[in-house]
């Protein structure tokens, strides 16, 4: 069942950066390896219930119901927009009092965790993709759908706090330039907004 097609398979889809590579570079960048670790438990949290829900079937409810692909989807939307402005609004050089990152380090896995579960397509690449690596005659579906589905998220957790530490390696470089901060915060804001945008515009 956990065959090297899969790994392989699986280690391509997760390096693939999207949102939530995104959400986690931008946190080593501008808060340091410790913020960059909790966004990447936060988006993996997030795979739990898309997860959970292909393993239910619920995916099949949100694959035929264009009113739930749609809520969600719009949901998601929404988000990466506030997500999005946040970031523009605060482009400047951030406060690394340890204080406020300390305080804040719940806030972004909650993020983090927001982002993935407001992704419909995630439930319904779940439904497609797992059953493609499970035996043809197999007596626990469930319990199959489930290993693989822990051995992702656990490859997706290695990879994200690996592209965190990278992200920190260069942030004592940009982070003491007010300029650069600024702008690359604002390139940051910039990209969730087209990725916002683009999963406005994404069809089922």
């Amino acid at each position: 069942m956990i065959s090297l097609e899969f790994l392989l398979t699986s280690l391509v889809v997760v390096l693939i950066p999207g949102t939530g590579v995104i959400y986690t570079v931008s946190m080593g960048l501008f808060m340091g390896a410790r913020a960059s670790f909790f966004a990447s438990i936060g988006c993996t949290l997030g795979i739990v219930p898309s997860l959970l829900a292909s393993i239910l079937g619920l995916a099949i409810i949100i694959h035929t119901s264009a009113l739930a692909f749609q809520i969600v989807k719009y949901a998601g939307v929404i988000y990466l927009l506030y997500l999005a402005w946040m970031m523009w609004k605060s482009s400047e050089s951030l406060s690394l009092d340890e204080k406020v990152e300390k305080q804040s380090m719940f806030k972004i896995a909650f993020r983090g965790f927001l982002i993935n579960i407001l992704n419909p397509k995630l439930t319904i690449f779940f439904l497609a993709f797992l059953p493609q690596f499970l035996p043809i005659n197999m007596n626990s579906y469930t319990i199959d759908m489930m290993i693989l589905g822990v051995i992702f998220m656990l490859m997706t957790l290695v990879v994200f706090i690996i592209y965190g530490l990278l992200a920190t390696i260069i942030r004592d470089y940009m982070i003491n330039s007010k300029i650069i901060s600024k702008y690359v915060q604002r390139i940051f804001a910039g990209t969730f907004a087209i990725l916002g945008l683009k999963l406005a515009f994404t069809e089922k």
